[in-house]
Parts: structure tokens; sequence; C-alpha cells
């Protein structure tokens, strides 16, 4: 049973939250340079695999591509990361499924609670914070819950499995509270792990927004030996828009693109617009939610968010199924429509996207009917 039931009207909802404020932006191809627009490269849709595992698993949020082969792990192949059981129940979902660009499915880790090796707070439900650095190591976040709703769901951690697919540890604690995506500065031999989290007073305010989500960096020390050793803690966002909801978990932000100059993106979803944090792996103090990119417009409550190779921002609606490009300057430039299942068609099935290697074109997860997809 796919999710998008769940999702569809809280996606809406957060597209006509408070935007009161910001500049809005002229819709799509109304400024810019669409001639030159990432997406204008792009004319088809390809259905690569389902991503939906042996024991059921629905849901699929989290999209990484893999840099470089060891163990398991084939460079080229795409991860995708499950937040839903089988009974479609949210915060539960314990899957990541390798899936290779001809369509080859397999099962790459499936996480139990018992097989964790440290504190998780709430047990396991797999979110879109999935990252495949190159040492190997696979990093996903985890914003569990017991029946499927926010109202019980605990902080979670970030789950590190080796490229066998095998739990190493977890990290808990340091200001994480409902992991909800991440990215990577991946060095080698060390790596800044940017992560938003959702969870920070939302539980208690019964669905009221509250600003207090974040977006933290943490310093980790990389070795093919050993897991990851975390250094340090900052954060480095706060002030943002989150509040549970009994139809989509938990609306708060979500993508997280590095861009040049150090700039980091989100996609701020409950206000509907992006921001970006300047200095993201060198500032030592809170950026609050940054600063303005673009609100409105195209934009219809953004979920995943990535980076083209020009240095556009490309990010998906939860509200309306469509991908939308905007340059670092605001201006939005380009959109494609890449879901129209669902009721109303497209809200709340676009979560995960990544760019192929090569840059020839973007995959992203369908949520609404449980595959990964490639625009091409």
């Amino acid at each position: 049973m796919p999710a998008i039931p769940r999702m569809a009207a809280a996606c809406a909802a957060a597209a006509a939250l408070a935007t009161a404020g910001l500049a809005t932006a002229p819709a799509a191809g109304a400024l810019g340079r669409p001639g030159g627009a990432f997406l204008n490269r792009f004319h088809e849709i390809t259905t690569i695999a389902s991503t939906v595992p042996v024991n059921g698993d629905v849901n699929p949020y989290g999209t990484a591509v893999i840099g470089r082969s060891t163990g398991r792990l084939v460079a080229g192949d795409v991860l995708v990361s499950n937040f839903n059981d089988r009974a479609n129940l949210q915060g539960t979902g314990t899957t990541i499924v390798q899936v290779a660009p001809g369509g080859q499915r397999t099962l790459f880790a499936r996480v139990s609670r018992g097989m964790l090796p440290g504190r998780c707070p709430g047990g396991v439900g797999l979110t879109t914070a999935l990252v495949a650095l190159r040492s190997g190591w696979v990093i996903v976040g985890s914003t569990p819950s017991r029946d499927g709703q926010a109202a019980t769901s605990g902080p979670g951690c970030l789950i590190v499995l080796d490229s066998r697919g095998h739990v190493a540890e977890t990290i808990a604690g340091h200001g994480i509270n409902g992991p909800w995506d991440a990215t990577a500065l991946d060095r080698g031999a060390s790596a800044d792990l940017f992560v938003t989290n959702v969870l920070n007073g939302t539980v208690a305010a019964g669905g009221a927004v509250v600003h207090r989500g974040t977006v933290l960096r943490l310093g980790l020390a990389i070795s093919a030996a050993r897991p990851p050793q975390l250094r340090s803690v900052t954060t480095i966002g706060s002030g943002f828009g989150e509040q549970t909801s009994a139809t989509a978990f938990v609306v708060g932000p979500t993508g997280l693109g590095l861009g040049r100059g150090g700039l980091l993106y989100v996609a701020d979803t409950g206000a509907n617009r992006i921001t970006a944090i300047a200095a993201a792996a060198t500032r030592r103090s809170s950026a609050g939610t940054g600063q303005p990119v673009t609100a409105g417009g195209a934009l219809s409550a953004p979920l995943g968010l990535a980076i083209a190779p020009g240095g556009d921002v490309l990010t998906v609606n939860g509200g309306d199924g469509q991908i939308v490009e905007t340059t670092p300057a605001g201006q939005q430039i380009a959109t494609r429509f890449l879901d129209h299942s669902g009721s109303p068609p497209g809200s709340g099935a676009l979560f995960g996207l990544a760019i192929t290697p090569g840059a020839s074109g973007i995959y992203y997860v369908d949520d609404a009917v449980n595959t990964l997809r490639l625009l091409h």
C-alpha cells in the first residue's frame, strides 16, 4: 500500500503555511536563462525498479548514488531507504535497497532494533537522511514511531553501516532529534555530515507549528578500519518551522545540498521556500534559517534537494509532483512534472533525488507507487 494518502493533505497544508514577508518568485520560466536550464536537457522518465524488498517495506525516502565500489557497494548503483513497513505505518521502515542502473534490486541492509550496537531512542524508522561515503560507510537517519504516528516517535539516531550492510555504530544525542535529511562534504579521511532535525518540540506542540527545527554539522574522522568517529557537533541552522501531522508524520526542514562558495541550501518545507546557510563547513554558530533564496512561485512544499552541475538548486515538490530548478540568485527557471499518481496528482510522492554519474539524468523516488525513477 503506497504512502501517498497519508502525505497529501499535510503537503498541501505545508505549501500554504506562513510565507508572509518573503518575496514570492515568478512562475518558473518567467525569468533567467531557460535555454541553459539543467532540467531542459531531459525529456523522458524511466522506471528503474520497484523499491519494495521481500519484507514489504514501502514509502521510499532517501536516495544516494554510490561513488566507489567496495564490499557489496557498486559504483553507480543507487541506495534507497524505506520509511514505512508493509502495513504502511510511518517511522517503522527498516530496509535499504540497492538498485543497479539496469534495474536489478538487492537488499543492502535490514536494520532491526536488536542489532543496534548503541543508543537509538525509539528504535528504527529509516528516513531521507541517507549518505554513502567514498570510504564505504553508509549513514542513515532513524526517526522511529511505535504505531506510525509522530505522537509515539522517539528522537532516533544516525545509524552507520559498513560496505556489506552490517550495522557498525549509532550516533545519538548531541542535538540529533528526528534526523530527516542529510548531505555530506566528503574529504576522504574526514567528512562533515549535515543533518536536519524536525522533532524539537513538535510532539509536545500537538500539531501546532513550532520554530525549533535545526541543521547540525557533525565532524567525522573517517577510516576504513573502524567506524567514523564523531569529533564535533555544531548547530549551524535553527528556528525552522516544524509540526507533527496525523497524515504526514512531520513537516519540517528537509532537503540539503552543498553549493558553491560554502553555501548549504535548505528546503524549508513548511515555509514553502529555499534558504541558504553561508560558510556551512566552517561557521561556529547558527545562521538561524539562513538567507532566503526563493519562495512561492513554482514551489509547493519542497522536500528533496540536489545541486545541479552548474550550481542551480533542484527541489521536488510535496504538493504537486513537480521538480523545480532555481538559480543561486533565486530565479526559478524550469520545472518538470515527475509524478501524476496519487490524489491529488503528485501530492506527497517525491522525496529523495540524486544526480546520476556524468550528470546524464536525475534519480528520484516516487513513493506513491514505491519505485525508483530516472528523468533523462
